[in-house]
């Protein structure tokens, strides 16, 4: 008899244990000759040698499962002891798994170009309009760089510009005084890491959300670094954000040219990156359009309306400049 000692590092233990441990329950079911009891995400088991060598070598193969899929069936655990492999749904354009265990894909064309992109280039340019899923998409990317060890942390950045309305002094502490700026990469987050992970690695420093100011003077090596809103950034403020990058680094730099909320005396930095860095290796650009579009069926009318709106305003301003000119 020997006892033993099995951590589970890579996954939340609510996911893997079972719904009222339920998948706890029936793996103690399936090992009768071992003493197994689990605490957080640590396995202590007691019994024969060689009964015990099968039992964590299964436990790996079930970690890693949960890892991939974001979750562990009592069918999969059964087919993984019975030395099946277990059924999955996956297919060649999965990004990851969301919480629920559901496949997170490329939704377009210009989605599957993203993820194609990011496999042969170091920084990419993702512009599109609203709901295009350019930010979700890359999140989904990093989340899967992360979980297959290809980096150690992911950096989200974005710049802390109101859009269009003065929301005047935040109360709290900075975490406190950021959150609201951040708020759409932790909901992009939250579909895709179980909620006890997510705030280990927040709290490790793995996943590492600021704001674009806290970027300066720092070099970032082996990560995945995203800079979300960057048509809101400065011509500096970008600048000095695509020269933080380090070895074994990817940057995806997101935005949306129609939703500008500098004043009307600044230029858009994510405008003229695009205009200086066309054309230099390494770099890729990908841009979405409507048809891209992956929420409610009216923000795909909404986006339109607008695009017909500002045409005719450009029309219209400028026929009045020919008027004046002749």
């Amino acid at each position: 008899m020997i006892e033993k000692l099995i951590i589970l590092e890579d996954v939340d233990p609510v996911t893997f244990y079972g719904v009222n441990n339920a998948n706890m329950q029936l793996i103690k079911a399936l090992y009768p000759k071992l003493r197994i009891v689990a605490r957080g995400n640590v396995i202590k088991v007691l019994g024969d040698e060689e009964e015990m060598c099968a039992f964590e070598e299964n436990i790996q193969r079930m970690e890693r499962y949960c890892l991939e899929y974001n979750a562990l069936r009592e069918e999969t655990i059964l087919d993984i002891v019975k030395g099946n492999a277990p059924q999955t749904e996956k297919n060649g354009n999965v990004i990851v798994f969301s919480v629920t265990g559901k496949p997170i894909i490329p939704r377009s064309d210009n989605q599957l170009r993203l993820v194609e992109a990011f496999r042969q280039h170091d920084m990419l340019f993702a512009i599109g309009p609203a709901g295009s899923g350019k930010t979700y998409t890359a999140i989904a990317l990093a989340v899967r760089a992360l979980k297959n060890k290809e980096i150690k942390r992911i950096i989200l950045s974005r710049p802390a510009v109101e859009a269009g309305e003065k929301l005047g002094f935040l109360p709290g502490d900075m975490k406190e005084k950021i959150d609201p700026y951040l708020q759409p990469l932790y909901d992009a987050l939250q579909d895709m890491i179980p909620p006890a992970k997510l705030q280990e690695y927040m709290d490790q420093n793995v996943i590492q959300i600021a704001p674009l100011a806290f970027m300066r003077g720092r070099t970032l090596n082996d990560a995945v670094v995203i800079l979300d809103e960057a048509q809101n950034t400065t011509s500096a403020q970008i600048k000095m954000f695509l020269t933080r990058m380090g070895m074994n680094t990817k940057m995806i730099v997101t935005g949306d040219m129609t939703q500008i909320d500098l004043p009307p005396s600044q230029t858009s930095g994510l405008v003229q990156a695009m205009k200086i860095l066309k054309g230099v290796k390494g770099i890729a650009f990908i841009e979405l359009n409507r048809k891209d579009i992956v929420r409610h069926k009216l923000v795909t009318r909404i986006v339109e309306a607008y695009e017909k709106f500002d045409k005719e305003q450009h029309a219209t301003a400028a026929g009045k400049e020919e008027t004046i000119a002749k």
